[in-house]
């Protein structure tokens, strides 16, 4: 049994590589054109990581500015979830490499993989953790760097993936604030809509995984999308009504960052302005579970952002995994 503790997101932070790829420098790479990736996406540059950064680097820095800003020592976090699907290694986690870097060790520290859903199965998770005592803070990063993952000579994937990280810290916030709502869904039968096949157990890494390419990123372009709109709408409107709220009553919606006809059609349906809808795809593509999280950090250092906005998140990803949440903020 829950206690009636309302949790919420204090403080947030972003690391993000230096390198910033833009679709003309693209068009030196593979068959495309600066028009033709912005017209189907929305993307007009994004971050890629250079050989001296990490998926580990990238968090700690994200997590440092998110600690700062929630006047936390590292040694006051319980607990590091971190939503990934691009570690540094398979083992060990990506949460135990941050928390040695950031010399949190008080706190549990584990990955979790939901493709671009992480951040919100992140945040649920961390939820349950504050609500039931088993933690006071808890810090949530969502990072990838797709970027290790992409077949550059695949037009239809490789401009679409950038590189970043995203930071919260969550706590016990006042009655009636914080997260209000929260639903996590997936569908393991449209797995293979969305995938890398190898580099587990199942395909070890041959000469032949690496020869046939299997080690990248394999999308079913129009089948992601049509899927997409669907539950970034449906997942939306059933975390406003589990809260008693309507579209109407929103701020801001934060969706993930994939791609920008998605969120045109989603917000449409949902009957919401271009201005309350967050975006900064043209800048950075889609950076998987790190989305959401950089988005909330630029709108909150920006001022869009204040206190007592009712805001959705919705996000879609490999699994298939899909979910929404509301904040009153």
């Amino acid at each position: 049994m829950h206690s009636g503790k309302s949790v919420g997101i204090v403080s947030t932070g972003k690391g993000l590589p230096v390198c910033r790829l833009t679709n003309l420098e693209l068009e030196e790479i593979v068959d495309t054109s600066d028009e033709w990736i912005i017209s189907r996406t929305g993307i007009k540059e994004r971050r890629i990581i250079s050989n001296s950064e990490t998926n580990s680097e990238l968090s700690f820095i994200a997590s440092k500015i998110a600690l700062d800003r929630a006047n936390l020592k590292p040694e006051d976090l319980d607990l590091i979830i971190v939503a990934t699907v691009t570690p540094d290694m398979l083992f060990p986690s990506t949460a135990c490499l941050i928390q040695a870097k950031l010399e949190a060790y008080n706190a549990a520290a584990f990955d979790l993989a939901a493709g671009c859903t992480g951040f919100l199965y992140g945040l649920s998770v961390g939820e349950q953790y504050i609500k039931t005592g088993a933690a006071k803070n808890v810090l949530l990063v969502g990072v990838d760097t797709l970027s290790t993952i992409v077949d550059w000579q695949d037009r239809n994937t490789c401009v679409l993936f950038g590189d970043g990280a995203g930071a919260v810290v969550l706590q016990e916030v006042e009655e009636n604030r914080g997260l209000l709502s929260c639903k996590l869904f997936s569908d393991g039968n449209k797995g293979d809509l969305l995938c890398v096949p190898a580099g587990g157990s199942r395909f070890p890494a041959t000469r032949q995984t690496v020869e046939k390419k299997m080690h990248y990123i394999k999308m079913n372009g129009p089948e992601v999308f049509k899927f997409a709109v669907t539950v970034m709408i449906n997942s939306t409107l059933t975390v406003l009504e589990m809260c008693g709220k309507k579209p109407a009553d929103l701020d801001y919606l934060v969706p993930h960052q994939a791609n920008i006809r998605i969120i045109n059609a989603a917000s449409r349906k949902l009957g919401l302005k271009p201005e309350q809808v967050l975006a900064n795809i043209d800048r950075y593509g889609n950076m998987s579970s790190a989305s959401i999280p950089v988005v909330l950090d630029e709108a909150v250092e920006e001022g869009k952002i204040k206190r007592g906005d009712l805001i959705a998140l919705v996000s879609f990803g490999a699994g298939l995994t899909w979910g929404a949440a509301v904040l009153n903020w």
